[in-house]
């Protein structure tokens, strides 16, 4: 099968039974790639077709929960799913109300069965489908028994601290843990932004940054961090440089918040780009200095220690022309 993305179950036509994980898969991390790996693994034994059901909007967004920050949107994260094995299928659902409205049994017959052609269907622990959040697994099992497909939830990947997931993630960004969030997605967190004009001000300290605008992924804590830049293009991401990224309200300057991001060793037009920012070192954290003197022997520091950090830095396998 050559197309590997399908938007909207309507539009996505099985020539085989299906291995189906569902979930929201929200930064791809190594719980969601171990149930990746399971379930691809499944589908060469029996061989099956391994498919992702995901889902766009987050279905808090239409449920008027409450909506978890986002660690990748929609477009990173199906490049994350595709990447991890050649023979994945990924199946974006638009969450809609209709399929809120949809009966656990309804979404395993119409859904599951009916468009996916599921034999396996892989879930996590605290799975809830159908209107009202009414099914579960134990409901799950009994109806793939009546409709002939199995369930299961497998175990939840983790380390001594407890099983990976984007919650932990997201408290790890929030205090600018950064070793915690790369050991948990096994990567970087990546922020995604278009670079737009912004005041000036670091060209004038001989600093000049590219400011991020429409950055949708969770921020970290305020403070100063050592990145791996990639430049997005129509062929893909490439690799652009190291940076130092600040994020925060520029007290020194009194400027208000920002996020941007100073290129080592590049000098260039990237107004209307759009850049991919990998955090991998937490620096610092956000200063006030006694002047514009102090805040530039620090920014020199910053640059330094960037250079040290990632001097050894290579790219991920499997990332073709860009950094992760």
């Amino acid at each position: 099968m050559s197309q590997r993305l399908y938007h909207g179950i309507a539009s996505f036509a099985p020539a085989s039974a299906s291995v189906v994980a569902i979930g929201n898969f929200d930064g791809v991390h190594r719980g969601h790639q171990q149930v990746l790996t399971s379930a691809c693994a499944l589908a060469r034994r029996e061989r099956l077709l391994p498919v992702v059901l995901t889902f766009d909007p987050h279905p808090a967004e239409v449920l008027a929960r409450a909506k978890p920050a986002r660690l990748t949107s929609l477009a990173r994260k199906v490049e994350l799913l595709l990447r991890h094995d050649p023979d994945l299928v990924v199946v974006v659902e638009p969450f809609v109300p209709e399929l809120a409205l949809m009966t656990p049994e309804d979404f395993a017959a119409e859904v599951l069965v009916r468009g996916l052609k599921a034999r396996h269907v892989l879930v996590g622990e605290n799975f809830r489908f159908g209107h009202q959040r009414r099914g579960d697994l134990a409901l799950l099992s009994e109806l793939g028994a009546r409709l002939g497909f199995r369930a299961a939830a497998l175990d939840l990947f983790g380390d001594a601290d407890g099983s990976y997931s984007s919650t932990r993630v997201r408290e790890a960004l929030a205090l600018g843990d950064l070793a915690t969030a790369i050991a948990i997605l096994g990567r970087p967190h990546t922020l995604i932004g278009r670079v737009v004009v912004g005041d000036r001000r670091g060209r004038t300290l001989g600093f000049p940054t590219a400011n991020l605008a429409d950055v949708a992924e969770q921020l970290p804590k305020h403070g100063v961090y050592a990145t791996a830049v990639d430049l997005e293009g129509a062929g893909g991401a490439e690799r652009l440089a190291l940076g130092a990224l600040n994020i925060g309200v520029r007290p020194t300057m009194g400027a208000g918040p920002s996020t941007e991001v100073h290129l080592l060793d590049f000098d260039g037009d990237l107004y209307g780009k759009t850049l991919r920012v990998h955090l991998m070192h937490h620096l610092r954290g956000e200063q006030r200095f006694d002047g514009l003197p102090a805040l530039v022997r620090q920014l020199e520091l910053d640059v330094e220690r960037v250079r040290r950090e990632l001097d050894a830095l290579r790219p991920a396998d499997g990332a073709g022309a860009a950094w992760f």
